[in-house]
């Protein structure tokens, strides 16, 4: 897929922007001065394949914090900081990798100029995060209401402040909950600034309405080359928000080493339960680690043909089902087989296709 380029910027060990791959971020919901259920809740994030993790930094208990979640976690850091400008300094000193901060709201030049000092001693990058819900009080009077073109003036005003101060080392985000005014904010921020942007829709509500809404918006960002890290806002779980985007990318051609599960909706001629094996394959496959299309089917009629074209599949029948690997029948199973035998053969897979790679 052709991708727009942008300037780069390095977050400890990752490289954000140019044509580099989209960049997984998630947010952790735990207080950041709970440094055990912090570290908790990122390891988890880790090995369900975040790249990159946010964290409220309200005040200096959770600045301190910092370092020993650093010390404890492998992926880079970003610090969330509002208004108090010493708090985004207290959080580079513990070892911060990234800051998320809008320099007008930090207050005077002096406050921005410690700020950009120290992040430039520190090779620390900043993300600017407009959101069409907090624009600035003369831009919403100017507007009206929340237009991609008041974020732009907003995000303007903000980028001009550190390029004055020659720092560059910038990331913006223009988000909003509704996906249309995201998608026209984002196509515009693309052809307006050169620093990697980071996708998503704020404030999208639950698995089931994000899933919806930052697909539609997202998935037509990236689909027309736009986007250079990406979360997904999920409403608890932010375990949730990597299994709705490591999807999203996969089904944008953006994600490698990925399962792809296929299940057919079910009707009146499913004559197993179905439902059962399929949410705990679809959890299961959050622990693989390779591209494998695992198919499950509900009947003899649409079930074969599907499952040819998959490297694992089931192919149900009454209380019963086929088990076919790239097209071949290889046994019949009763269903309280089906999902250990699936496992099996998964696993069988994923390790013969690391060895191979």
């Amino acid at each position: 897929m052709l991708r727009t380029e942008t300037r780069s910027i390095r977050v400890r060990d990752l490289m954000i922007g140019g044509n580099e791959h989209v960049v997984i971020q998630s947010m952790c919901n735990t207080r950041t001065k709970d440094i055990e259920k912090t570290v908790a809740q990122i390891l988890q994030l880790e090995a369900c394949g975040c790249e990159l993790v946010r964290m409220a930094i309200i005040d200096e208990e959770d600045a301190k914090a910092i370092r020993e979640i650093r010390n404890r976690t492998h992926i880079p850091l970003v610090a969330d900081i509002h208004y108090d400008y010493r708090l985004a300094i207290a959080a580079v000193e513990n070892g911060i990798d990234k800051i998320r901060l809008n320099p007008g709201n930090i207050g005077s030049k002096e406050n921005v100029q410690a700020v950009v000092s120290v992040c430039k001693q520190h090779h620390i990058p900043i993300r600017i995060g407009i959101n069409s819900g907090s624009l600035e009080k003369d831009i919403h009077e100017k507007y009206g209401k929340p237009t991609a073109a008041g974020m732009m003036e907003s995000a303007k005003r903000h980028v001009a402040i550190l390029e004055e101060l020659d720092f560059h080392d910038i990331c913006l985000s223009f988000k909003s909950s509704d996906p249309l005014l995201c998608i026209e904010a984002y196509r515009l921020a693309s052809n307006t600034f050169p620093y990697p942007l980071h996708l998503g829709v704020t404030e999208a509500g639950t698995f089931i309405g994000s899933a919806i809404k930052s697909s539609m918006a997202l998935g037509t960002l990236l689909n027309e080359g736009i986007g250079d890290t990406i979360r997904i806002s999920v409403n608890g779980d932010p375990v949730n928000e990597i299994t709705i985007v490591k999807q999203l990318l996969k089904c944008c051609g953006l994600l490698k080493n990925t399962p792809n599960l296929i299940a057919c909706p079910t009707c009146g001629r499913t004559a197993w339960d179905m439902q059962p094996v399929v949410n705990e394959i679809e959890s299961f496959l959050t622990t693989i680690d390779c591209d494998i299309n695992v198919a499950i089917m509900g009947c003899a009629v649409n079930g074969p043909g599907e499952a040819k074209h998959a490297d694992i599949a089931i192919a149900g029948g009454k209380q019963e089902g086929l088990l076919i690997k790239k097209g071949v029948v290889i046994e019949k199973l009763p269903q309280d087989k089906i999902v250990e035998r699936l496992k099996q053969e998964i696993r069988s897979f994923a390790a013969e296709h690391k060895k191979d790679n």
